[in-house]
């Protein structure tokens, strides 16, 4: 599993496990919210602006505030796990803990392809 192809494909499932965690922690805020339709949207909006927020500062590929790799990795932890932790609580476990595992998987995957060049293309037949 290494080569251009892999990271690639690890990076592209890493965005959509963003997504997929902000649309947990919307879903979960909404259930937390009281019983009028404002008091469920303001955590279904607030939740994930913080977690967009944290994961801008901290966690980015371009984060304002570099941190060192277990920095990055806590807040990725909060803002990815608050996902999972999300799904657990508006009563789908099972999912939440598939998620949690799809996670820690495709973190352990980017970690070391960032930590690891990727391998050099192979010199065309023509020579060139």
């Amino acid at each position: 599993m290494t080569g251009r192809p892999w990271w690639a494909a690890n990076e592209g499932l890493a965005f959509v496990l963003e997504l997929a965690a902000l649309v947990c922690l919307s879903w979960w805020g909404f259930h937390t919210g009281g019983d009028s339709t404002t008091l469920k949207l303001l955590p279904a909006f607030a939740i994930p602006a913080l977690a967009i927020t944290l994961w801008g500062l901290f966690a980015a590929p371009r984060a304002r505030i570099r941190l060192p790799l277990a920095g990055v990795l806590a807040v990725k932890a909060v803002v990815l796990g608050g996902g999972a932790f999300g799904l657990y609580r508006v009563g789908h476990p099972a999912a939440a803990v598939a998620l949690a595992v799809v996670i820690i998987a495709n973190t352990a995957l980017a970690e070391t392809f960032r930590h690891k060049p990727a391998p050099e293309a192979a010199p065309s037949a023509s020579g060139g």
